[in-house]
Parts: structure tokens; C-alpha cells; sequence
């Protein structure tokens, strides 16, 4: 504290000496963590470089000590520092990052083949640990499990097409192997590549209708996990809506075997705060899949708008594809589409009815 200063006037001192050290903190870690939210808010300098750089900057990092934080560009230059040529930290503080996993994405999808991860991090100008992390961060996603989503799309489309044996469409999908394509495919179409090429025929889906707090509740599984979970008020639209979604599967009432996994979808429905004990097969196009991951992670007793679910998958012109997306599902409460909202916060868009998602809710306050 200088020299001559009152009481108050060094205690006034050193809280602003706290605030600072603390302030620093924070940016420091966004520097270590390459945290997008405060690109364009402040920016660091490394003295050994005599470099100035964005947050985000995928450059190698300083020690600690060698690091300066300016809140401007021009505050930084005039202490003597340069721009950064890699991160360009004066180009309008436009943060780039959203397109870079866009062109990634786009990458990947135009590819006849998967893409090393090497390949699509160069391409971005990052290392392969920070584009993994920004593409898992924005899609919601890893670049192999997207890659994964593209080929089951590009299956699907080709074993449907009837000019397409079952061999020409997993190498059109870019399977290059028989062994590692008939090791996916089980998980891939809920069935043998046989039965999907002929519209599901010979699949097999158990289900059972009961009642429960919201009204009626089917619930519906495959051998390898909960194909639908539907609420309404009549058992036979119920039914209705299973077939109408699942149109060349067997389906069969399930018997005291199946008796507690609905009831443990029913307890589940009861208490959607808690973790879903089943495990699931999920079954949509890639753009659906990334959705309903997303809304995986959206915590319970928590809800977004549609246009930030949006962003949060790099797509924030897509609200209404993401709104679609949440409507196709066919697994409620286990999927929480009944935790996406409009941008005011206002109940809109449920399947299964706005009072149903407005009573989940709730309980999730609880």
C-alpha cells in the first residue's frame, strides 16, 4: 500500500487490490479454459512474444507470470504489444468458433468416409485437443459420435432405396468393412440389416399401456432398450400413435416380465427429477439425435428457449428444426423435450399437451 495514504483511503486501496487479483483469476481462467463467453471482454499479452491475443487463441499458453490482460486492443498496443496473426484479435471481435465447427460439420458430411480428427482440427487452425472439446461443447456431440449419426442417416436413406442391396448400402453409407459394419448395425437400425432393408419387417417391440398421474402411459422396447414412452388420454390413440411411428414392428402386449420396466417408467413420470434407470434405443436422423442429446443435458428443475438449444448446437438460424426435432420424439420425460420453452418462457409445443408439460415441471421444482 503506498506510503501516506489514511486508514480509509488504504482500505479503500487494498479492496480495489482484491478485486483486481480477482478479476485476474477469472480471466486467466478463461485463458486455460479457451472460453468463448469472454472473447471480445478482455485480451492478453505475453511478454516473452511481445503477442497480444483473444481468449480462445488456439496458440500454445504462456506461463502465467508472462501474461499481461488489457480490456482493448488499443490499450495493449500501446504498451508496446502486436496483434496476434493466428487468433486476430483486431478482426471486428467477431468469435469464429461457431463457424469453424460449422464448416466441420459440413466437412464431415459432404466426406465418403469418416474424417481423422487431425484432418478436421487442422482445417480449423486448432489443435486436436481444443476442437474436440469446441465441437463436443457446441454440438453437443464428439466428432466420432457425429460422424457415427451421419453414416446411420446415410444407412438408413440407402438400404431404403430398393435399387440397393445390403452390401451396397453400407459401403454407399462409407463402410468400408463387412465385420465393422454388421458390429454396428444391431444398435445402428434397432434390427438386422435384412429386416430394415425390408421396412422392419420382423422386428419385434414389447409393449404395454397402464395408467398414471398424467393420464395413460405406453411404453414400448426393442431388446436393446425403450423405443417410446407416450402419454394421452385414450389407450387405443395411443396404440395408434406406436404403430403409426413404428409401422413394420411386430408389436406384442407385454406380460409380467415387462411388468417392471413400466414400472419403472411410471415412477419415472412420477419423480422426472431423478435418472432414468432404463437404458434407451433412440431412433432418428442425425439433426434429431444431436437434439436429443442436448436435451439430455439440460438439468432438471431447468428450461431453455428453442433458439438457444439452437445455439448451443451451433445452429442458431435452426429454432424451428430444433422444434421439430423436439416434437419427433417419441421417448417423453427420458428425452426432456417438456424442458425446452419459447424465448419469453411461455408453455408451447408439448406432444403430449401443455397442462402434461406444465404438471412436469413442476414436480421437477419440487
Amino acid at each position: 500500500v503506498p506510503v501516506g495514504l489514511s486508514s480509509p483511503a488504504m482500505t479503500k486501496q487494498l479492496k480495489i487490490s482484491r478485486r483486481q487479483q480477482a478479476i485476474d483469476r477469472q480471466q486467466w481462467t478463461a485463458v486455460l479454459e479457451r472460453d468463448s463467453r469472454y472473447d471480445g471482454h478482455f485480451f492478453y499479452a505475453v511478454t516473452t512474444t511481445g503477442v497480444y491475443c483473444r481468449p480462445t487463441c488456439p496458440a500454445r499458453r504462456a506461463k502465467r507470470e508472462n501474461v499481461r490482460f488489457f480490456a482493448t486492443t488499443k490499450e495493449a498496443e500501446q504498451a508496446g504489444f502486436r496483434p496476434c496473426k493466428r487468433c486476430k484479435p483486431t478482426s471486428g471481435g467477431h468469435d469464429n468458433t461457431a463457424d469453424k465447427i460449422k464448416t466441420a460439420c459440413r466437412m464431415m458430411e459432404e466426406a465418403g468416409a469418416p474424417l481423422p480428427l487431425r484432418t478436421l482440427a487442422e482445417q480449423a487452425d486448432l489443435s486436436t485437443y481444443h476442437f474436440h472439446r469446441l465441437f463436443k461443447k457446441t454440438t453437443g456431440l464428439t466428432p466420432r459420435a457425429y460422424g457415427e449419426c451421419i453414416r446411420k442417416t446415410r444407412l438408413r436413406s440407402a438400404l431404403q432405396d430398393d435399387s440397393n442391396s445390403v452390401t451396397s448400402g453400407y459401403l454407399d453409407a462409407g463402410y468400408n468393412s463387412s465385420s465393422r459394419f454388421y458390429e454396428k448395425a444391431d444398435a445402428m437400425l434397432g434390427m438386422t440389416p435384412k429386416a430394415f432393408k425390408r421396412g422392419g419387417q420382423g422386428s419385434r417391440m414389447t409393449f404395454a399401456i397402464r395408467k398414471c398421474s398424467l393420464g395413460h402411459v405406453l411404453v414400448a422396447a426393442s431388446d436393446k432398450g425403450i423405443t417410446a414412452i407416450l402419454l394421452g388420454d385414450q389407450e387405443q390413440a395411443l396404440l395408434d400413435e406406436l404403430k403409426a411411428q413404428f409401422p413394420h414392428s411386430e408389436l406384442s402386449k407385454g406380460g409380467k416380465a415387462f411388468a417392471g420396466t413400466v414400472a419403472n417408467v411410471i415412477a419415472f413420470v412420477d419423480h422426472p427429477q431423478r435418472e432414468f434407470p432404463l437404458p434407451l434405443d433412440i431412433r432418428g436422423t442425425a439433426f434429431q439425435e444431436r437434439v436429443w442429446q442436448a436435451l439430455l443435458k439440460i438439468p432438471p428443475g431447468e428450461t431453455v428457449s428453442y433458439s438457444e438449444l439452437a445455439r448451443r448446437l451451433g445452429v442458431p438460424q435452426a429454432a424451428r428444426a430444433v422444434a421439430r426435432a423436439c416434437a419427433s420424439n417419441t421417448i417423453a420425460v427420458a428425452i426432456p423435450c417438456h424442458r425446452v420453452v419459447r424465448s419469453g418462457g411461455a408453455l408451447s409445443g408439448y406432444r403430449w399437451g401443455v397442462e402434461r408439460k406444465k404438471q412436469l415441471l413442476d414436480r421437477e421444482e419440487r
